[in-house]
């Protein structure tokens, strides 16, 4: 059996219930990205998430085509990306996998989270305490 893969670049708030649904498998996975407060020593007050949101879908789905042969062509995937900006505590990014052992699920999960900051088109402006503001090192857009 194929599972299924979701995968959407939204500027609407991820909840919880945005990655759950009912399910037969005996694992289901969530991780949660949130903006921290605290980065390289400086003061967090918000983060600016901008990005090419029909290419990063694209770089989505294959990470999560990647995970399933890696993982288990049965592993369900959903996957959300937020743009705009986001304050302390905010979801930037939601994964949930669901498959029929937690082994799987959680290095999927693992697996599909260090592939998006490696290679998507989403860069993340922080905006600093002290009023100043800094783009993070992030993907080059390469067409």
């Amino acid at each position: 059996m194929k599972g299924n893969v979701f995968c959407k670049v939204t500027n609407e708030v991820i909840k919880a219930t945005d990655l759950l649904g009912a399910t037969t498998s005996g694992a289901e996975v969530l991780f949660f990205g949130a903006v921290r407060d605290l980065n390289d020593g400086k003061k967090v007050v918000s983060v600016s998430y901008d990005g090419h949101p029909l290419l990063a879908e694209k770089s989505f789905f294959e990470i999560s085509y990647e995970a399933q042969e890696k993982f288990g062509s049965d592993l369900d995937i959903i996957l959300i990306h937020r743009l705009g900006k986001l304050e302390i505590g905010e979801i930037s990014i939601g994964i949930g996998v669901k498959s029929p052992h937690r082994d799987e699920a959680y290095c999927a999960s693992r697996y599909i989270i260090e592939q998006v900051k490696l290679r998507s088109p989403i860069w993340k402006e922080e905006h600093y305490l002290t009023g100043d503001a800094a783009w993070l090192p992030g993907r080059a857009l390469v067409l």
